[in-house]
């Protein structure tokens, strides 16, 4: 089966690339690693502008979807560039605030979220969240998808989940991508949700977040590849381009071939929105855009390991997509917990 994209999708790609090119996003990365939010609220607020957030939501929540392959395609542009901020972070925050029962907290966060004027995280209590300190709206969630169950008499029963609006965390840390920096969520904050119905739009709100992480690793992935094809068609050793050689041809085609295998899977990830499906297009997408930055790392040479220059944003930010969202392992447990219970259904049929 081939996965293409539509005139209007391609389209819409184009558009992004062109407006994340012309903005200089190695310099907003670089500054929103420093602190310097700035350039990267400015960048971000034109990302919304395209109507990016709005893809996340369905139209009665304000948004224009629910469209996961073009919120996939946007998703794969910025992680070309490497943009700065809590994507896919605000991606599954506006899904779980769209999907909750109750209106009230996705009228008074959406409106904000979806224009670009805030960010949100979103983590389970007392995990690390991204970017928290310039998240307007922190979502702690408590006891479902995996997440952390608060202490006995202090959260929601079994069977039961709730969010909250976090507080601003004391501190952070930093990642391995410099321009990622973690936060633990505080205890406490206010409760927006609560309830047995609060559990399966968590899990939607993973399943987007994760697909959203997907398309980000697949842009870096293809932005790596690109500038090191153009490296070493320049470089030259003992009179000839080093991509000439044998040797680097097969590194590159190996880089190319697991990139263009990841991408019918994160577009067919898109049209199913199966959680099983979601997890093979990240372990996928992942994996090769990892792959992809060991060889441009090692077929740059020393400057391959200079912050300086730009190939040094989408090396770490590979790095740290990898295990965002769900690790390596916990992507292949989703994928074989999944075939496991289809064997199951059909034996016992």
């Amino acid at each position: 089966m081939r996965f293409l994209l539509d005139t209007e999708q391609r389209a819409f790609a184009g558009s992004l690339r062109a407006m994340l090119t012309a903005a200089d996003t190695a310099s907003a990365v670089r500054q929103w690693s420093r602190g310097e939010r700035a350039g990267g609220r400015a960048l971000w607020r034109r990302f919304a502008d395209a109507g990016v957030f709005r893809l996340a939501v369905p139209e009665a929540r304000g948004g224009w979807g629910p469209r996961p392959v073009e919120l996939a395609v946007a998703c794969v542009e910025s992680g070309r560039h490497a943009l700065p901020g809590p994507l896919a972070e605000t991606v599954g925050a506006a899904v779980l605030l769209a999907s909750l029962d109750d209106p009230a907290p996705a009228g008074r966060f959406l409106p904000g979220l979806l224009s670009g004027e805030s960010m949100a995280t979103l983590a389970p209590a007392g995990s690390y969240a991204l970017d928290a300190e310039a998240a307007a709206v922190r979502l702690a969630v408590h006891g479902a998808g995996g997440a952390a169950r608060p202490p006995a008499g202090r959260g929601p029963g079994p069977g039961l989940a709730e969010v909250r609006l976090a507080p601003a965390p004391a501190d952070s840390r930093p990642s391995l991508d410099p321009a990622r920096r973690l936060s633990l969520l505080p205890a406490g904050g206010e409760l927006l949700a609560s309830g047995p119905g609060v559990g399966p739009a968590v899990e939607q709100a993973l399943t987007w977040a994760r697909l959203a992480t997907a398309a980000q690793a697949l842009g870096a992935g293809l932005a790596l590849l690109d500038r090191t094809v153009a490296h070493v068609g320049r470089r030259t050793q003992f009179g000839v381009a080093i991509g000439s050689f044998q040797a680097v041809k097969h590194r590159l085609a190996d880089a190319r071939i697991a990139l263009e295998f990841a991408r019918p899977l994160l577009l067919g990830a898109a049209l199913t929105l199966r959680p099983a499906d979601v997890a093979a297009a990240k372990l996928k997408a992942c994996e090769a855009a990892y792959g992809t930055a060991r060889a441009a790392l090692q077929l740059h040479g020393a400057i391959g390991y200079t912050a300086e220059d730009d190939l040094s944003l989408l090396l770490t930010r590979a790095r740290a997509l990898r295990a965002a969202w769900g690790t390596p392992e916990e992507c292949r447990d989703a994928v074989l917990g999944d075939a496991a219970g289809a064997g199951a259904g059909l034996l016992g049929r």
